[in-house]
């Protein structure tokens, strides 16, 4: 039965400039793709947040720019919270699957490990 899961992702960059948010991303979207062989015409949509601290570019931008033209994409600011980590960007893939979701591979990068500790080795 294929129903919509989540796939998480979060990763950090150090600066807030376009080519640094956007490559980022990238990396971080690619990763997340292939980990769980997600095609994009499964792909509901996909909402990217960044922390208040990263106003450069949009993140959604990376998806076009890897062929995602057709998901529906949006961006928004994290809330802000004083021990938050800080130029942290986020993926949430809805994802059309078959997979349960025990076997969904979320993936944690550079600074965002300390996220989820316990999910820093599904790269």
């Amino acid at each position: 039965m294929i129903v919509c899961r989540g796939v998480r992702g979060a990763t950090t960059v150090e600066e807030n400039t376009c080519e640094a948010i956007l490559s980022a991303t990238r990396e971080l979207l690619t990763q997340m793709i292939e980990a769980n062989g997600v095609q994009a015409d499964d792909v509901a949509s996909a909402i990217f947040t960044t922390t208040r601290d990263l106003t450069s570019e949009y993140p959604a931008l990376a998806a076009r720019q890897l062929g995602w033209h057709d998901v529906a994409l949006l961006c928004a600011h994290e809330i802000t919270v004083p021990h938050g980590l800080k130029h942290c960007i986020r993926i949430l893939v809805h994802w059309n699957t078959e997979k349960p979701a025990s076997e969904i591979r979320h993936v944690y990068l550079n600074g965002a490990v300390h996220l989820r500790p316990d999910r820093a080795s599904q790269k």
